[in-house]
């Protein structure tokens, strides 16, 4: 059985209205409407993703009634907290593709035998123009234009789809229709998940609660983003994930322990009393390093991933394991093939992979190449440790 307390403390940034009386309602015994949504706007899942995730595992231990909707129907539009630009509209071919593996990767965090997973595209496809206007009329033009990204985009004379403002009102919608009592999401989500509270207060006649995670900062110290290419992939091979882990700053590890990790918030704060007491920080990310990937992809390839970077890294010897890529024919286009076999998750990804220098095929570096050609045999490596051999 999971602690209440540590479920309210643990990468916690916020709880509306309050936590007090949020640990009194979990205390109460009562069984609650617990929901997480996430849009399928890329083809994978980073560990950014998964804090919130880790969350919603936790209050399905306590035996709550726990959803993760897939929004299959908002991702039409795409959520615009955190981006400084119109985000580009998806076709729902490209949303079915994008859903096809989450599942998958998101089964490394949760139990699906006790969490239902939901499409919002079953209750907002249904609703008619008569229905739409009745939900808009809750909410305020002037409280979304004074979010602050979008009142840098509007001071700057950029656009601002009219479109965009009915995400936080479909976001709130999915709240209502699943009688929700606590939503879960970062905090940049703040702003979409409150309208959830504003319908059920009004039209369910009660109080529901907020809790937001905190951004996850990626390898580069920026927000996790796969736009930045610094991101932690659920799906990366356990070399990688150990590897990622290890390039982080030292002073993000405890972030990361909090964040990404199962450990207790008694046993970080010993790994932060041992930091503060001048043990190498290496080794303490090492042990960081081991613990992440051993929950995402097991013991033994995190044991692997341990000897291998030690090889690779350390001691600069050759990589242990070089990947094989079976394809049914030859790729006339070079950056779709390097996104499938997952090398990054997307084409603008892998061309600053290659501006940067960080792509060899068959020993020729592709930033000096403007035109190259993948062959049955060629070796595409990337950095030192990551290699995949293409076999037709």
């Amino acid at each position: 059985m999971e602690n209440i307390d540590e479920i309210l403390k643990k990468g916690v940034a916020n709880i509306i209205p309050g936590k007090e009386t949020l640990e009194k309602l979990l205390k109460s015994g009562k069984k609650l409407n617990i929901y997480l949504g996430i849009d399928p706007t890329s083809p994978r899942i980073h560990l950014g993703h998964a804090v919130a995730l880790r969350k919603l595992q936790a209050f399905s231990k306590l035996g709550h009634n726990v959803t993760l909707v897939i929004g299959d129907f908002t991702a039409l539009i795409g959520d615009t907290s955190d981006k400084e630009s119109e985000r580009p509209a998806l076709t729902i071919n490209q949303i079915e593709e994008n859903f096809k593996t989450y599942k998958k990767q998101a089964e490394k965090i949760l139990d699906f035998s006790k969490i239902k997973i939901k499409h919002n595209s079953e209750w907002l496809e249904k609703i008619n123009f008569e229905e739409l206007i009745k939900l808009c009329q809750q909410f305020s033009v002037g409280d979304f234009i004074s979010r602050e990204l979008i009142k840098k985009r509007l001071n700057n004379g950029k656009r601002v789809g009219l479109h965009e403002m009915l995400y936080p009102v479909m976001q709130g919608y999915d709240s209502y229709y699943l009688d929700i009592d606590i939503q879960l999401g970062g905090t940049d989500q703040t702003f979409n998940i409150q309208a959830g509270r504003t319908l059920i207060k009004l039209w369910r006649k009660k109080e529901s609660y907020v809790l937001t995670t905190p951004i996850l900062e990626g390898t580069d110290g920026r927000k996790m983003s796969k736009s930045w290419g610094n991101a932690i992939w659920l799906d990366d091979l356990p070399n990688d994930i150990f590897a990622k882990v290890m390039a982080i700053n030292d002073d993000l590890i405890i972030q990361y322990y909090t964040l990404s990790t199962n450990l207790k918030l008694d046993e970080i704060e010993k790994i932060k009393k041992d930091l503060k007491d001048n043990k190498n920080p290496m080794q303490v990310k090492k042990d960081l390093a081991f613990k992440i990937t051993e929950e995402l992809c097991g013991k033994k390839e995190a044991e692997n991933a341990k000897i291998n970077f030690k090889k690779t890294v350390q001691n600069n010897d050759a990589p242990q394991e070089v990947k094989i890529i079976s394809l049914p024919k030859s790729y006339t286009d070079h950056y779709d093939l390097f996104v499938k076999i997952g090398i990054r998750s997307s084409k603008s990804e892998i061309k600053r992979l290659i501006e940067q220098g960080g792509m060899v095929v068959d020993g020729i570096n592709l930033k000096d190449e403007k035109f190259f050609k993948i062959n049955n045999g060629s070796i595409i490596q990337v950095g030192k440790r990551l290699i995949f051999k293409i076999k037709y």
